[in-house]
């Protein structure tokens, strides 16, 4: 099954690194994305740029609106994903846990579903 472990921190703490800790963090980075690869359990994942490059757009009413920056504005940002490949959510958790942000800020692991043209309930609830 696949899960999605989106990657938040709090990007001034990352501001606050010394270059050598940045680069050390994202060695580990690589290394991290090395293994799972070998593993069989990485799909796919990339770091994204700073929160300030974001853009939100918005439809409604058939008008396209778009606003810089995120969505809402919280302590953690979205700094990444990492798309998983597991067995179930607690082999989810275990492979989200050795992800090296994590000790700076959090990952939130979530199941995704397959987008089929019949069986999707309301709120995208997967039905038989």
């Amino acid at each position: 099954m696949k899960y999605l472990a989106l990657v938040y921190y709090d990007e001034n703490i990352m501001n606050s690194m010394s270059q050598q800790e940045w680069d050390a963090l994202n060695n580990e980075c690589i290394a991290c994305v090395e293994n799972l690869s070998h593993k069989g359990h990485f799909i796919t994942g990339s770091p994204l740029l700073p929160v300030n490059t974001a853009t939100t757009v918005r439809v409604r009413n058939g008008k396209t609106h778009t606003t810089d920056g995120p969505f809402a504005e919280t302590k953690e940002q979205l700094a990444g994903f990492y798309m998983l490949e597991a067995q179930d959510l607690n082999e989810a958790i275990a492979l989200a846990e050795k992800i090296p942000p994590a000790r700076y800020g959090s990952i939130e692991v979530r199941p995704a579903r397959e987008l089929v043209s019949h069986g999707n309930a309301a709120g995208g609830k997967q039905t038989a």
